[in-house]
């Protein structure tokens, strides 16, 4: 069944076309790779997705629960509530709160009590940031960040602040996640952790997964199918295996060298 369908997207700056009918499909629980040289508009594509960019024309349908609902032109903040969460290529984490506040932030907008109830501290308001904060929890354990609940966001090292993003994105309770280059500035030892979280989150959580990476290995490891951007137009898509000996797409980005990735 198809979550996330993209019909002919296109966005324009000016005379710029930086995404042309750009037609992608993530079925239910899919683990899907978006690929293409710097400049090629991946990150465009995800703005897009996201609600950052209103497409110039084109469709983005989401189906969640078995209702179809197009999305692209809503603000990020309903896309996100109707099941649309990311990353992001450079980190965005709130570094003057705490790793806990991080994801407390993200979780807030599912709550249920409303501001008489906060504002008073009733019982319902009680109950509800306990379970929150127990939710958290749940997640920093799954991320290895539960013993740095109370550290700042800005004093992780590199490493443990992907995956706080990442665990923040899961807060939100999406039905698609987006990651963007999250094995970026990675050592080997952190990207071979980072592709097991990624994988063991995408089964446990029963996601849907478009992940943007430059790092041909994890790439070809976990995602199943891949679409490759150039000039802001899929040239290629298919499994690893094709994507590897597609003469277009090693003529555009992968090389030669791409054969034992």
């Amino acid at each position: 069944m198809s979550i996330l369908s993209v019909q002919k997207l296109t966005k324009s700056f000016g005379g710029l076309t930086a995404v042309s009918n750009v037609n992608l499909e993530l079925q239910e629980g899919e683990l899907v790779g978006l690929i293409g040289p710097n400049g090629a508009g991946k990150t465009t594509v995800f703005n897009l997705l996201t609600g950052v960019y209103e497409p110039t024309s084109g469709t983005i349908t989401l189906s969640r629960d078995g209702n179809p609902r197009e999305i692209q032109g809503m603000k990020p903040y309903n896309i996100c509530k109707a099941g649309v969460s990311r990353t992001f290529q450079n980190i965005r984490l709130f570094k003057d709160l705490t790793v806990l506040d991080n994801v407390r932030i993200a979780m807030h907008q599912n709550v249920q009590y409303g501001l008489v109830s906060s504002f008073l501290h009733l019982p319902s308001y009680a109950r509800e940031e306990a379970a929150l904060r127990e939710r958290c929890m749940e997640l920093l354990k799954i991320v290895h960040l539960e013993d740095k609940k109370d550290e700042m966001a800005s004093n992780l090292p590199y490493g443990e602040q992907r995956h706080l993003e990442i665990a923040r994105a899961l807060a939100t309770n999406p039905s698609v996640l987006l990651l963007d280059e999250p094995a970026a500035g990675m050592n080997p030892a952190e990207t071979a952790q980072l592709t097991g979280l990624i994988g063991w989150i995408r089964e446990n959580f029963k996601l849907t997964i478009l992940l943007i990476e430059h790092d041909m290995s994890l790439v070809m490891k976990i995602c199943e199918r891949i679409y490759v951007l150039d000039y802001g137009m899929i040239i290629a898509s298919g499994t690893p295996a094709e994507i590897k000996s597609n003469k277009k797409v090693i003529e555009a980005y992968l090389g030669e060298d791409v054969s034992d990735a």
